[in-house]
């Protein structure tokens, strides 16, 4: 079912729910009527869901925020379907277009679109700015800004210094409405920036707490016990990765 989510776009949720993609991947489609639409992380690769996409109208542009599966799988399939190119920052997801341009600005869908490079959840992850959205525009945030809950940050690909520098830089564009390919659409980019900018420095100050307290036997096990409790089972690697990346960003601060 296709959900209006702004003045310029609307999304169709993809029937993968779970801890990790909450309601499931926001599929979104930009587009004012009587264009070819953009299609933004088109997501798994279920053939209900890639109709969907394709039935919503002619699309003249794949857009994808980041590598991970439950945003990419499909755009392949979508691609052979329609034609349209698929366009990542990462050419290994690519598909007939080439890499995104971090500041890039793309015409489409009868809209501007903006590139932002926004590395922390993922090395590749983007954001897309539609300045013309309403009021005060929208961003379609990936990842890197969740509806519920804050986005993992898997040490090796994601980085936490990263990701408070993105942070930043969305910040920057003010009110303007988070789209983001989980959860509920929210008000306020520049409010919702600040609020998990303090939410991580929190979780980093209570890391630095049971570090010292631990001392050499501050283990990433042991740290993630400490700071996050009786954690479900089921996202402890979440817990754990965001610990890793937590301890990172401490070493390379001293």
């Amino acid at each position: 079912m296709t959900q209006r989510t702004s003045s310029l776009t609307r999304a169709i949720l993809a029937p993968n729910p779970g801890p990790m993609t909450l309601d499931g991947t926001n599929s979104y489609l930009i587009g004012r009527p009587g264009t070819s639409l953009v299609v933004v992380d088109p997501g798994p690769a279920d053939g209900d869901h890639i109709a969907a996409l394709a039935a919503e109208g002619p699309i003249g542009l794949i857009l994808i925020t980041h590598h991970h599966a439950d945003h990419t799988a499909a755009s392949e399939q979508l691609h052979r379907i329609t034609g349209a190119p698929v366009r990542a920052l990462d050419p290994a997801h690519c598909h007939g277009g080439e890499p995104l341009v971090d500041g890039e600005v793309l015409e489409a869908g009868g809209t501007s679109i903006r590139v932002i490079a926004t590395p922390g959840h993922t090395a590749d992850s983007v954001c897309f700015h539609l300045p013309d959205d309403g009021a005060h525009g929208s961003v379609l945030t990936g990842d890197t800004i969740l509806g519920r809950s804050t986005t993992v940050i898997i040490p090796g690909d994601g980085s936490l210094a990263a990701y408070l520098s993105s942070l930043d830089s969305l910040a920057e564009l003010g009110p303007a409405w988070v789209l983001p390919a989980h959860g509920p659409t929210l008000p306020d980019l520049a409010a919702v920036c600040a609020t998990l900018k303090e939410h991580r420095m929190r979780r980093l100050d209570e890391v630095r707490k049971v570090v010292a307290t631990l001392g050499d036997d501050a283990s990433v096990h042991l740290v993630t016990d400490r700071v996050y409790g009786h954690i479900d089972p089921a996202v402890r690697f979440a817990a754990e990765a965001s610990v890793e990346s937590q301890l990172d960003f401490l070493r390379s601060a001293r």
